[in-house]
């Protein structure tokens, strides 16, 4: 199974960021797709989450209205779209997959993790 990450980068506050993340050797299909991130100095945070139906789950509330998560499933690809982005939005921002059902306590061992793609927003 791979899980791969892009389309991080520097943007100033107020601009906008899409994240994709490509995960193949799974069926995407049937698994909860998931956006984590890590700040420095920070423990990583679930911030939202799509079931395999599209049902879709927020973990931080702070992106509620700004953030939006999607999935090509005829792509086997993940997106976060992420408008009006605040400083405190810079984090390592992680893709994973599982098939168990939504949830922040996803770890390496109950769900598959990208590397990674940093997004840093400058003030």
């Amino acid at each position: 199974v791979q899980v791969v990450e892009s389309g991080g980068g520097l943007v100033q506050a107020g601009g906008s960021l899409r994240l994709s993340c490509t995960a193949s050797g799974l069926a995407f299909s049937g698994y909860q797709m998931a956006w984590f991130r890590q700040a420095p100095g920070k423990e990583r945070e679930g911030v939202i989450c799509i079931t395999w139906s599209g049902s879709i789950g927020y973990y931080t509330d702070s992106v509620r209205g700004r953030f939006t998560i999607s999935r090509d499933n005829a792509k086997n690809t993940l997106y976060l779209q992420m408008n009006s982005l605040k400083p405190e939005d810079t984090a390592m921002y992680y893709c994973a997959a599982s098939s168990r059902g939504c949830s922040v306590s996803w770890t390496v061992t109950s769900a598959y993790w990208g590397q990674g793609t940093q997004v840093t927003v400058s003030s």
